[in-house]
């Protein structure tokens, strides 16, 4: 699936002379976390995120009087406290690829451009929307967890036991195991009831880590 398909389209933004007190009123007003800083022409200048809004505000501490604080930010710009170097992506590119980019840049946001215009934003939320219908965290079934050698056909032989016994799956998902010799799995299936299924797939797995109706 590409990034394209679950975006939030035409996000909402601000511009670098937003004072930052009213920027961060309108992140809280309407529930986002970040916002793609646009110029006049709408070309993508940077991206403020609403921790960089509260680390502008004065501390808690601070001496200053009420009127002081809103003072200063009042004069204080987005400008000021956006990142400027903004990494993006476009439509076409797979969401896996936009969540390592995400992770191995420790950022909860990526805008996404076309010809040089932000027509979207994937953000960590999305992510983990896409993660739960992934694992059909909503739906009923029995989800068992093993771990299987990393052999070609294993995972046929496990959907095949599955079908003979009029199973459904509503999930698949594989991860790195203990050793590149193994991998885990994780399947959720409906229609067989846990102790059969648990039957059922012992014999192909190195070891039933989990078995649970959900």
């Amino acid at each position: 699936m590409l990034v394209g398909k679950r975006m939030t389209r035409n996000p909402l933004t601000t511009t670098p002379d937003t004072p930052v007190a009213e920027a961060l009123n309108f992140m809280r007003r309407e529930k986002v976390r970040r916002l793609p800083v646009i110029d006049k022409k709408g070309m993508l200048v940077g991206i403020v995120s609403e921790e960089d809004l509260l680390y502008a505000s004065p501390s808690p501490a601070t001496s200053l009087s009420v009127w002081e604080i809103h003072y200063l930010l009042s004069k204080l710009e987005v400008s000021k406290v956006m990142t400027k170097e903004v990494i993006t992506v476009t439509e076409h590119v797979p969401l896996e690829d936009a969540a390592r980019i995400m992770a191995d840049n420790k950022i909860g946001g990526l805008p996404v451009m076309r010809d040089g215009k932000v027509i979207g934003i994937i953000t960590e939320t999305d992510l983990f929307k896409i993660f739960i219908e992934l694992f059909g965290a909503r739906e009923k079934g029995v989800r068992v967890t093993m771990l299987v050698p990393e052999v070609k056909g294993e995972l046929a032989k496990i959907t095949a036991e599955i079908a003979k016994r009029g199973g459904n799956i509503i999930s698949l998902g594989t991860f790195l195991g203990d050793d590149l010799t193994n991998r885990i799995c994780a399947i959720k299936v409906e229609g067989i009831a846990r102790d059969e299924l648990v039957a059922a797939l012992e014999p192909l797995a190195q070891e039933m880590i989990d078995a649970r109706e959900v």
